[in-house]
């Protein structure tokens, strides 16, 4: 199947998903920054005739519902080696736990690339379901988020355990 997009709407607003065959390949707040190019999303389809929308719909749906903890939808994120590297690394903090952009880096073989991992995490094509959001600066307080802070507050809140809220740091 070609590259093909929807639009859907979340507790957080617009989204725009866009896959390619049977893997996502982006999931962008309509309104966030660094969204590429309209003409990278292909053909505008309705996502109630498409398995792969469908499916993406409703594990969204449940994850801010608090039900899904962890997504399942295939994933095709368009990256460098570095990027991907990164994303990957996303992908393994756990529901409800946060990392900072030194702990990628050191992961990644050097404390000094902290900057080159905020310019990927910012750039995460797949937003939410990678979740970009469980980065935090050094010091556990709020940076970056390329769909903007409230949101990212609210998706970290949505995770956060219960006995945590109390001594929250954002």
């Amino acid at each position: 199947m070609t590259l093909r997009h929807t639009r859907i709407e979340s507790q957080l607003g617009c989204l725009v998903l866009v896959a390619e065959g049977e893997a996502l390949r982006g999931c962008y707040f309509s309104d966030q920054r660094y969204l590429p190019d309209a003409a990278e999303f292909g053909v505008e389809v309705d996502a109630e005739d498409d398995a792969l929308f469908t499916y993406v719909s409703d594990e969204l749906a449940r994850y801010f519902a608090g039900e899904v903890r962890e997504f399942t939808v295939p994933l095709a994120p368009r990256g460098d080696e570095f990027s991907q590297r990164c994303w990957a690394l996303l992908r393994e903090i756990p529901y409800g736990e946060t990392t900072s952009y030194g702990e990628l880096a050191e992961a990644l073989g050097n404390r000094h690339f902290a900057q080159r991992v905020g310019q990927a995490v910012g750039h995460n094509p797949i937003g939410v379901i990678i979740p970009c959001h469980r980065v935090l600066g050094a010091d556990g307080s709020l940076t970056g988020y390329a769909g903007g802070l409230e949101r990212k507050r609210w998706l970290l809140e949505l995770e956060e355990p219960e006995a945590a809220s109390a001594s929250r740091l954002f």
